[in-house]
């Protein structure tokens, strides 16, 4: 079985730093074995990822958008692990993903969208990276992003 890093380095994937939080809440919290991410927008170009799934965006372009969020939530889980000692190898179970995706009343591919995060989970973490999962579809989200993810995670 290959190591998380070697995973992402094999995906050419490398992980950015904890973004800054927009607003008054903390990146992350961690309560006995679970970590709690705060929700991650989506972005493009170090910018907020604008647009409306069923308006201006299509599917295929949403989970992008979601995967890119994937990569952004392994960031922070990875910052959260190595500030008590740990880093990514001590992920039990991806336990949680919870995704709003900024959609028509219309659009009812959420699930879809929200497969771009939970695969590439899948693919990091392999079995640990599966999880239960909540995909809605809302009004807005800040700053007009297209999807936003939150994710909750077990470590050993």
């Amino acid at each position: 079985m290959t190591d998380v890093y070697d995973r992402l380095k094999s995906l050419q994937i490398q992980l950015p730093p904890v973004a800054t939080p927009a607003a008054a809440y903390v990146p992350y919290v961690q309560t006995g074995p679970l970590v709690f991410l705060s929700g991650h927008i989506a972005k493009k170009e170090g910018k907020a990822w604008v647009g409306q799934l069923g308006r201006t965006m299509g599917t295929a372009e949403g989970q992008q958008a979601a995967r890119a969020i994937a990569i952004d939530l392994m960031g922070t889980l990875h910052a959260a692990l190595v500030a008590s000692g740990r880093d990514l190898r001590s992920v039990k179970r991806i336990v949680k993903v919870m995704s709003l995706v900024n959609s028509t009343p219309d659009f009812t591919e959420q699930h879809l969208v929200t497969n771009g995060c939970s695969e590439l989970l899948g693919e990091v973490f392999g079995a640990a990276g599966a999880h239960a999962r909540s995909a809605f579809g809302v009004a807005q989200i800040p700053m007009g992003a297209c999807v936003e993810i939150e994710l909750i995670a077990e470590v050993g």
